[in-house]
């Protein structure tokens, strides 16, 4: 816990005040998974903002739960959709099909880059004086992904820090005990991720399954858009499929995912 205030300290003393910037603003990156939970409650005192991707391709309830986490800790939350209707997760299946691992990065881009970009204009009022830390529940020990992240980097006039980067699952654990009063995601216990983003592209076999039992809301709306694309000549026959994916040969930690991406390696 030293280490994590400790990171997130020097990060702001290397990226913004030591080049002359103030800070705009400090922002927690809330999936609703359990790194980004227990990463919103050991820095709420610091932060000034929590923000949470809606993909249009998510659960309902991982949203409702960082809603009332962020009331619960007095955390401030931008939920924040892509800016663009084309770029929404049933415009994109429409245009082009169903991802696979290969088009993860572009699914980040559209569902979640692009999104988070509106959350810095909406902090950031002069980006030559002014410098927004993202915070992100990014560890090291969760993927061969994530083996070597940096504890911070600076991008432009973002910082992105991950104060939980040397973190394992049981210092997760360890911290939910000694605390006692860390809210749990009923998603995550479900599912073992947080359900914010389920493009697909990272999908694993009888995922799709345990989602119909669990959720089937969320499969109505992929099995309406497969209906939609079912006989679509345009669209080769095996992106017509949700998670079409899992029945390849393709290893995902051989594509890039984003800095939000996570979870999905993790399982």
């Amino acid at each position: 816990m030293q280490q994590s205030h400790a990171i997130l300290t020097h990060a702001i003393e290397r990226h913004v005040l030591g080049d002359g910037r103030s800070t705009a603003g400090i922002v927690v990156l809330f999936s609703g998974g359990t790194d980004s939970t227990v990463l919103a409650h050991l820095m709420r005192s610091r932060a000034s903002h929590a923000a949470h991707a809606n993909t249009t391709i998510g659960i309902e309830a991982t949203r409702e739960f960082v809603r009332a986490t962020c009331r619960q800790i007095a955390l401030p939350l931008l939920e924040f959709t892509p800016p663009k209707p084309t770029d929404h997760y049933d415009a994109l299946v429409l245009e082009h099909g169903f991802p696979g691992p290969g088009h993860h990065f572009k699914m980040y881009q559209r569902l979640k880059e692009r999104a988070l970009v509106e959350v810095r204009r909406q902090i950031v009022s002069n980006p030559y004086r002014e410098r927004v830390v993202f915070l992100a529940g990014r560890r090291r020990s969760e993927s061969t992904r994530r083996a070597s992240i940096p504890a911070a980097e600076r991008r432009g006039s973002t910082v992105w820090v991950s104060p939980l980067v040397n973190w394992t699952t049981f210092d997760l654990t360890t911290y939910r005990l000694i605390h006692g009063d860390v809210p749990v995601n009923e998603v995550t216990d479900l599912i073992h991720m947080s359900g914010e983003c389920l493009c697909g592209s990272f999908a694993r076999r009888g995922e799709r399954e345990e989602l119909a039992f669990w959720f089937p809301d969320l499969i109505a709306q992929i099995e309406d858009l497969e209906s939609q694309i079912a006989h679509r000549d345009d669209i080769p026959l095996h992106r017509r499929r949700w998670g079409w994916g899992a029945y390849t040969r393709e290893q995902t930690d051989a594509h890039t995912s984003g800095p939000l991406c996570s979870s999905c390696a993790a399982r």
